[in-house]
Protein backbone atom coordinates (compact mmCIF):
# COMPACT_ATOMS: atom_id res chain seq x y z
CA UNK A 1 0.00 0.00 0.00
CA UNK A 2 0.86 3.36 -0.37
CA UNK A 3 2.70 5.11 2.78
CA UNK A 4 2.80 9.05 3.33
CA UNK A 5 5.52 11.13 3.63
CA UNK A 6 4.72 11.55 7.27
CA UNK A 7 4.83 7.98 7.83
CA UNK A 8 8.34 7.78 6.52
CA UNK A 9 10.58 10.41 8.08
CA UNK A 10 9.49 9.15 10.93
CA UNK A 11 9.88 5.11 10.31
CA UNK A 12 12.77 5.89 9.10
CA UNK A 13 14.45 7.79 11.83
CA UNK A 14 14.44 5.01 14.24
CA UNK A 15 15.85 3.00 12.42
CA UNK A 16 18.95 5.17 11.57
CA UNK A 17 21.61 6.06 13.68
CA UNK A 18 20.98 9.34 16.42
CA UNK A 19 24.24 11.61 15.45
CA UNK A 20 25.02 14.00 17.79
CA UNK A 21 26.80 17.36 17.90
CA UNK A 22 28.71 18.75 20.13
CA UNK A 23 29.55 22.66 20.16
CA UNK A 24 32.55 23.71 22.03
CA UNK A 25 34.98 27.02 22.16
CA UNK A 26 38.25 27.09 20.19
CA UNK A 27 40.13 27.18 23.65
CA UNK A 28 38.17 23.84 24.90
CA UNK A 29 38.97 22.38 21.50
CA UNK A 30 42.38 23.37 21.90
CA UNK A 31 42.52 21.70 25.39
CA UNK A 32 40.36 18.19 24.21
CA UNK A 33 43.78 18.07 21.26
CA UNK A 34 46.18 18.46 23.92
CA UNK A 35 44.48 15.76 26.26
CA UNK A 36 44.89 13.31 23.68
CA UNK A 37 48.77 14.12 22.39
CA UNK A 38 49.28 13.85 26.32
CA UNK A 39 47.62 10.40 25.81
CA UNK A 40 49.01 9.27 22.76
CA UNK A 41 52.77 10.58 24.01
CA UNK A 42 51.84 8.51 27.46
CA UNK A 43 50.97 5.08 25.31
CA UNK A 44 53.94 5.55 23.60
CA UNK A 45 56.39 5.74 25.99
CA UNK A 46 54.50 2.67 27.63
CA UNK A 47 54.95 0.76 24.30
CA UNK A 48 58.68 1.59 23.92
CA UNK A 49 59.34 0.77 27.55
CA UNK A 50 57.80 -2.96 27.34
CA UNK A 51 59.37 -3.59 23.49
CA UNK A 52 62.72 -2.45 25.11
CA UNK A 53 61.88 -4.76 28.11
CA UNK A 54 60.75 -7.83 25.86
CA UNK A 55 64.19 -6.77 23.46
CA UNK A 56 66.63 -7.52 26.35
CA UNK A 57 65.03 -10.26 27.79
CA UNK A 58 65.23 -11.96 24.58
CA UNK A 59 68.86 -10.85 23.95
CA UNK A 60 70.05 -12.46 27.38
CA UNK A 61 68.36 -15.72 26.37
CA UNK A 62 69.91 -15.31 23.06
CA UNK A 63 73.24 -15.37 24.74
CA UNK A 64 72.38 -17.94 27.58
CA UNK A 65 71.60 -20.34 24.69
CA UNK A 66 74.78 -19.35 22.39
CA UNK A 67 76.90 -19.60 25.62
CA UNK A 68 75.48 -23.34 26.00
CA UNK A 69 76.52 -24.09 22.44
CA UNK A 70 79.92 -22.56 22.98
CA UNK A 71 80.77 -25.11 25.96
CA UNK A 72 78.86 -28.33 24.08
CA UNK A 73 81.35 -27.47 21.31
CA UNK A 74 83.70 -27.01 23.78
CA UNK A 75 83.34 -30.31 25.07
CA UNK A 76 82.98 -32.63 21.70
CA UNK A 77 85.34 -31.09 20.02
CA UNK A 78 88.44 -33.23 22.60
CA UNK A 79 86.24 -36.22 21.37
CA UNK A 80 85.89 -35.65 18.38
CA UNK A 81 90.03 -35.38 17.99
CA UNK A 82 90.70 -38.48 19.58
CA UNK A 83 87.81 -40.25 17.36
CA UNK A 84 89.48 -38.74 14.30
CA UNK A 85 93.39 -39.52 15.03
CA UNK A 86 91.85 -43.61 15.58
Amino acid sequence: MYTSLFETVFSDSFYSPMKTVYVVSESQLEEIKREQRKDELTNLEASRKKLEELYHSRIKIINERENELKEELKALAPAQDKADKT
